[in-house]
Parts: structure tokens; sequence; C-alpha cells
């Protein structure tokens, strides 16, 4: 079961998938109402997740934010050759993030972070036309980030530090389209763990050529999850000689990659009240080849084999913020991210094509302490025809699953930002 986790951790990941399978940005209230582009934004302790180099440059000894959203998200599938159609169960995200910063000198700043960039649930109806791949998988995981940060000099600092990832997943799918049990009960497999854990880092760096533009770099290793001597139970399964599967429970073996995560960009104030800011994103899927699980009882349970065939992908961020008042600054934003998923490899446990993004929000002062933080965005997915053609049923034989998918996200966030 442990190996599910692998999985969903996976498809979900890309930095941040959410809700839905697939990738949605929500590490911090300021940043994602500016597109998520905030590798050389400093305004907050947010730059524990963004990029650690830039705390050394935070006006205050320590530097609090926290936030939560709630992802709502819809997708839709059809088939209109066959006259086909299902839609998701509307479920609800809830991503949260607490950083904290704070600078022991003038030269050096440390940092802590705890967020949540997969937490998500898709929820397929009983049954449907695609339930041999998935009927429903629910996913939580938990990063905390420990960093440090220097200042070489007023123009330049590094900062970085190890990641320790937790997560837990649940999953379930049919064996095949149509296997039954003598009273009609689909044949199934569900997968349920926690605690699968692992270690990464990150290091980033930040240039001030001039007091009006900061170029940002941030980077996050590839982290590797294995599960050994997971469980998987199955569930209806005949008792015939002609299928190759049993009921009851037996263990088994998978490991799945995080990708690495490269961001560069840049941030310019002008006009006194405004700030412009650019990242781009390079998400290293290509790592993701294949999800193989490996169950001990083979002759029980033959392994499965899962083509993914990921490609590396890019996102291009946009945001803007003007300072309105003392106490109100407003922020909106843009971007397009760009599906991993190759023609062919389109499975429904992420639905994940190609999508534009539309952010916005602000932040109210209470006191020169205290500011509330709020957020929104928006995400469009474009509609697909998309198939997966490498799911073969309990005979070994290759069924493509093809459709027309039609998704999208909206998320409404609050958090706050404190500084001493």
């Amino acid at each position: 079961m442990r190996k599910l986790l692998l999985l969903v951790l996976f498809v979900l990941v890309s930095s941040l998938t959410y809700a839905g399978g697939y990738r949605v940005s929500v590490q911090g209230q300021r940043a994602m109402a500016m597109g998520h582009a905030g590798v050389a934004v400093v305004n907050s302790a947010e730059l524990v997740f963004f990029n650690p180099a830039g705390l050394v440059y935070l006006e205050n000894k320590l530097n609090v934010s926290v936030g939560a959203s709630g992802v709502f998200t819809d997708v839709i599938y059809q088939n209109e050759a066959l006259g086909i159609s299902s839609e998701t169960d509307n479920s609800v995200g809830t991503p949260f993030n607490v950083y904290a910063s704070y600078k022991v000198n003038d030269w050096m700043a440390l940092g802590l972070g705890v967020y949540t960039p997969y937490g998500s649930e898709v929820i397929w109806p009983d049954d449907w036309s695609g339930s041999h791949l998935v009927n429903n998988i629910d996913l939580a995981a938990v990063y905390i980030q420990p960093v440090v940060s220097f200042k070489l000099s007023d123009y330049f600092s590094i900062g970085g530090g190890p990641i320790f990832v937790t997560g837990s997943v649940n999953f379930n799918r049919n064996l095949s389209r149509t296997l039954t049990d003598i009273d009609g009960n689909r044949s199934e497999v569900t997968i349920d763990d926690s605690g699968v854990n692992n270690w990464g880092w990150s290091v980033s760096a930040m240039f001030n050529p001039s007091e009006k533009l900061r170029l940002g770099f941030s980077y996050r290793s590839e982290i590797i999850l294995k599960a050994e001597d997971g469980e998987a139970v199955f569930e209806n399964v005949p008792n015939s000689p002609a299928v190759p599967a049993s009921n009851g429970t037996t263990t088994f073996d998978a490991e799945l990659p995080l990708p690495a995560e490269l961001t560069v960009g840049l941030a310019y104030e002008f006009c006194d009240k405004w700030l412009f800011a650019f990242d781009f994103n390079r998400q290293y899927w290509s790592v993701y080849e294949s999800l193989d699980i490996d169950f001990k009882n083979t002759d029980a349970n033959p392994d499965s084999k899962n083509p993914r065939n990921y490609k590396d992908s890019s996102v291009y961020r946009f945001g803007l913020q003007y300072e309105a008042t003392s106490k109100i600054t407003l922020r909106a934003g843009y971007y397009r991210d760009e599906s991993p998923v190759r023609p062919g490899y389109f499975a429904p446990e992420t639905p994940r094509n190609d999508s534009d993004g539309f952010t916005g929000g602000l932040s109210f002062a209470i006191t020169p302490k205290l500011a509330i933080d709020a957020s929104f965005f928006y995400l469009r997915f474009e509609e697909v025809d998309a198939s997966y053609d490498f799911n073969a049923d309990t005979n070994g034989q290759a069924v493509p699953f093809e459709g027309t998918y039609k998704s999208s996200a909206f998320s409404p966030g609050l958090g706050l930002t404190y500084k001493l």
C-alpha cells in the first residue's frame, strides 16, 4: 500500500499538484495572489519556500506567515462515440502553510516551513467506465523544511537546507472493466498507507544588482519515495483458474520519484508603488517513466506495470503588486502551466493537461506588525481529447481508454503575516 502512496505523491507532485490529481501551487497567500511568483520577491517569510536566500533581506528580526486555502475542483469525462460520461464528485482540498524566519544577525537568518504541496481527493462514480484505472485517490503529504540564509554581500546571498516529506494515501481501482465475482460485485484492489517518509534538499541564491531589481534562483531536489512490504487488499475476485488474481491481502514493493524543480526569476520595483515579478519553473518530470507495483505473491497477483513516460515541463508566472495605501496592498497574476503528459499516456488518476491560472488578492495591515493576506485563483485546463493506451486487463490484453476531459479548479485563501 505504501506503493500506492508513491504513485499518488508522484503524479500529484510537480509542485504542487492539488485537488483532482493535477498540479496547483498554493504555497503562500501573497505569492499565490501574484501568480505564485516569488523567487525574487522579498516581502514575508514565504521566502522559506520560494527562495531561502532572500530571508537575510527581510527588514524585521522575526517574520511569521501562516495561511490556508480551500481548493474546489471538477473533472468531466466524455466519450461521445460510446455515449458515456462521468464527473468527479466535487471535493475540497485544504492546503496550509506555516513559515517563520529569524534574523540572527545582519548576515545570517534561519527559517522553518511546514506546508502541504500535495493534499487532494479525487472521487469518480462507482463502477464508471474508467474504474479499471482509478475509482478514487485520497492524498495527504506534509513537507517540513528547515533553512539557513547567508548574506555574502549587500548584493548577493545564498540559502537552502534539507526537506523532510511524510505522507499518506488511499487508492482504489477495479481489476478490469468487466471482472466480477459470482454475485456481480466488481473485482477491485485497495491500497492504504501512511508514514511513508524520505529526505530531499534545496539550494537558492539571490542577486540584487540595484535597489529596484532582484534576481532569484531556487532548486529543489528530486525525492525518491520507496515502499517496502506495503499492503494491498484484493476483493470480489472470482475463484477461477482463468483469473490471475485472488482475494486476500498481500505485500508489495514500489518506488516513485518526486521530480526536481528549478526556478529562476526577477522582481522589479517601478513608479514607487508598483512591483512586477516573473518566475520561470522547470520541472524534471522525465524521471517518471513508469509506475510499477511488485506484488510479493506473484502467483496469485501478478506485478502491475504502468508506463507513464512523462516529459519535462515548464511554468511561466507573472505577478503585479500595488501599494494602494499605507494599509492596503493589491496583487494580481497569471501563469501558464504546461502538461508533462505525452499523447497516449493520459491516465484519469491525474487528468493533467495544459492550463491557464488567473490569480488575485490583497493584504490589509491591521497594525504595523500584523496583516491579513487574502488570495484566490481560478485554474482553467484546456479541453483535451486523450487516451491511456497501456492498461492491460486480467488476461494481459491492452485495453486503451480514451475520451474528452474538461477540468477546472477554484481556490480562495486567507493568511496572516506577523513581523517584529
